[in-house]
């Protein structure tokens, strides 16, 4: 199975350093994306800079723009 992603920042209005795709083929968001998002999804992100923690549920921190 093969999948195109090849129109997905266009379509999402992305920047091409907001995400890249893992070797799997999942859309991974960057840290600066997170960022410019403005809050924690709270999802478990691999790049979360809000310091979530998704076994336990919880925020360890500020964000990096808070200056941790």
């Amino acid at each position: 199975m093969s999948l195109d992603f090849s129109g997905f920042s266009k379509r999402s209005h992305l920047d091409e350093e907001d995400y890249y795709v893992s070797p799997e083929g999942y859309i991974v968001f960057t840290e600066k994306y997170h960022l410019k998002r403005g809050h924690c999804c709270k999802s478990g992100c691999k790049h979360c800079p809000y310091g979530y923690d998704f076994k336990t549920g919880t925020i360890k921190g500020k964000t990096k723009e808070e200056g941790n």
